[in-house]
């Protein structure tokens, strides 16, 4: 099954069951997230439109993008900058993304932040409608607080929803008292599920989801950029690698995304080069542990790529 498919099944209750989703009209989806690339954060949540654009060539669906962007009124907050601007509205290969603001409060955002997000996602929404806007269902990503905005949407403006849960919205919120009962509550209210693995899937059912609710769809890869080289040994030549083993960790510089505990492992593997692709606030402790344990010259960090 696929997201047409699973998207289909998920319709108002009166719609057809169809496995052939060539029959139907287009679908009219309301992609909703605050994981969405912009020109300030290019490949913030690059996995969201590298589907629906994929989705979106097969012309059975068209597609409206809702990625609201945090902001609060000063520059600065202790250790917390204000996000850089962005456009309210932005075409993307081809597909119209807007982008409202809602209040960011640091510090408490893991709480404040649905109520928020609700505020801004609710009144434009309104706007749509009110001007003819229709759409046939709400395409959400990531269970909190995405999730959670999205079911209050669907319910509100009768629409369905088909969530994706993309990770630690699956394996490290639900810790949380109160996240964790918003995420159960949402798998539970959800018209469709879809996990980007299995393992995420089995973390759904742990939560209360009935398996043949959710749906694996796991994130492509673009052969036409991800391919092994004609000549290995030119490409490693050209990023200036020898001979020695080359380990490539990719993901934002934060602490869950375990940067630090393959640092950790450095002066255990002397002929490992470690090159970590990404930005984020842990880089000057990443650097610092690199320094400690003496394998600083083994580390590159060039960034986002």
């Amino acid at each position: 099954m696929n997201l047409l498919q699973t998207s289909a099944t998920a319709s108002a209750p009166d719609s057809p069951r169809l496995d052939d989703v060539s029959a139907l009209p287009p679908l009219r989806l309301l992609t909703f997230s605050t994981l969405f690339p912009s020109p300030a954060r290019p490949n913030h949540g690059v996995f969201v439109e590298n589907r629906l654009r994929h989705l979106l060539a097969g012309r059975e669906a068209t597609a409206t993008v809702l990625a609201p962007v945090p902001w609060f009124p000063v520059t600065r907050i202790g250790g917390w900058s204000r996000p850089a601007p962005v456009a309210a509205l932005e075409q993307r290969h081809g597909i119209a993304v807007h982008h409202p603001r809602f209040l960011a409060l640091p510090g408490i955002g893991l709480w404040s932040t649905p109520a928020m997000l609700h505020a801004a996602a609710r009144s434009w929404l309104r706007a749509q409608l009110a001007a003819g806007t229709r759409f046939d269902l709400i395409d959400g990503h990531y269970l909190y607080p995405d999730g959670v905005v999205a079911l209050k949407l669907g319910r509100e403006f009768g629409l369905p929803v088909v969530l994706t849960a993309r990770g630690s919205d699956v394996s490290q919120l639900p810790a949380y008292p109160g996240p964790g009962r918003a995420i159960r509550r949402v798998i539970a209210g959800a018209d469709a599920l879809i996990a980007v693995s299995e393992g995420l899937k089995e973390g759904l059912v742990a939560l209360g989801a009935a398996p043949e609710r959710v749906t694996v769809l796991r994130n492509g890869v673009d052969l036409d950029l991800f391919r092994p080289p004609a000549d290995r040994a030119a490409a490693r030549a050209a990023h200036g690698f020898g001979d020695e083993f080359v380990l490539l960790s990719v993901g934002l510089l934060i602490e869950r995304k375990g940067h630090d505990r393959i640092i950790a492992a450095l002066p255990a593997m002397p002929d490992c080069r470690l090159v970590i692709l990404g930005e984020g606030p842990e880089r000057q402790a990443l650097q610092a542990q690199a320094e400690a344990l003496g394998v600083a010259d083994r580390v590159q960090m060039p960034g986002a790529q």
